[in-house]
């Protein structure tokens, strides 16, 4: 089969590797414009670009598909070269565009998608960050045959995988990742084969997982220390969350509950075993913190350029 994939960050350039290694002729890959990123602001090809052009993969990096939105030029040409590329069906994972009616009918046997999670379950953009953050005991992967809506097509194989303890999304999103570049040979395999079919997704156990934003990352400390537990996992690596002291935001990247008490944000112990503060309900030892332009360190080193004992957090204005 031909294959075109449309995917940008590290998860789709998982899959792009699992196809391309498994022997899939791969003719055009699609991805997000290059943006800047890094102190310097320097513009960045996305993780698929980069897999694909080191490969010797046609990239294409149309800034929209839709035919009737602000760049119809742009999406046109695109349309155009979709349908001048010899191809079987289209993968999509983590893309970041919107797939119009116009694109998704182009493919000979449809649009593909990798989601990470066990639809209907989280469908929507930050699947990994809002499984951890709800206290989900398994998340996975749904390949879905796409349509029009956001992540409602009919699932094709689903893949489970319980969430450990300390699984951050960077730990799960890994996990996730190497479970969709596995399925995603698996499905193209079946599929050439005649044996894939096609399951509509429940109307039961719809939920969205809404995109990350920078503001949710400042934790309340008045909730019980099991949330502000899963806040700090679904947070790490972005955005950090994070609580402010002397005015100061310091982020926590690992932390583990807690039997102690006291008032909401004091500080009961601070030293190299980790950084023990209360919460709404017993408390969370940090043991990896960070102060704005510094490195992530573990407690020990964290404070001795920052002393905490005896201090408090502070609280936001609203619980």
């Amino acid at each position: 089969m031909n294959v075109i994939f449309a995917g940008t960050p590290e998860f789709a350039a998982v899959a792009l590797q699992s196809l391309h290694e498994a022997g899939f002729a791969i003719p055009l890959v699609l991805t997000q414009p290059d943006r800047p990123a890094g102190r310097g602001m320097q513009l960045q090809a996305s993780a698929v670009k980069q897999y694909a052009q080191a490969h010797g993969m046609p990239v294409a990096q149309p800034v929209s598909l839709r035919l009737d939105g602000k760049y119809p030029d742009v999406a046109r040409e695109a349309h155009a070269l979709l349908r001048a590329t010899p191809h079987d069906v289209m993968v999509v994972a983590a893309y970041g565009l919107i797939l119009p009616r116009s694109v998704l009918d182009i493919p000979p046997r449809g649009c593909i998608n990798i989601h990470a999670s066990l639809l209907p379950r989280w469908r929507g953009a930050a699947p990994i960050h809002r499984a951890i953050e709800a206290g989900d005991a398994e998340t996975g992967v749904t390949i879905m045959q796409m349509e029009e809506g956001l992540d409602t097509g009919p699932m094709l194989t689903i893949g489970r995988l319980p969430i450990a303890p300390d699984d951050s999304t960077g730990s799960l999103h890994d996990k996730l990742a190497a479970l969709g570049g596995e399925m995603i040979v698996d499905a193209l395999r079946r599929l050439e084969q005649g044996g894939l079919s096609a399951t509509p997704q429940p109307d039961e156990g719809v939920c969205y997982a809404a995109k990350i934003a920078k503001e949710e990352a400042a934790l309340d400390l008045r909730q019980p220390a099991e949330v502000i537990g899963r806040k700090i996992r679904a947070f790490n690596p972005f955005p950090g969350a994070f609580a402010t002291f002397g005015g100061t935001p310091v982020k926590f990247w690992r932390a583990l509950p807690e039997q102690a008490g006291g008032p909401a944000g004091k500080v009961l112990a601070a030293d190299a075993d980790g950084i023990v503060i209360a919460c709404g309900g017993g408390a969370i030892r940090v043991l990896e913190l960070q102060k704005p332009g510094g490195k992530r360190l573990p407690a020990g080193e964290f404070l001795k350029g920052f002393p905490l004992a005896g201090g408090m957090f502070s609280l936001p204005e609203s619980a």
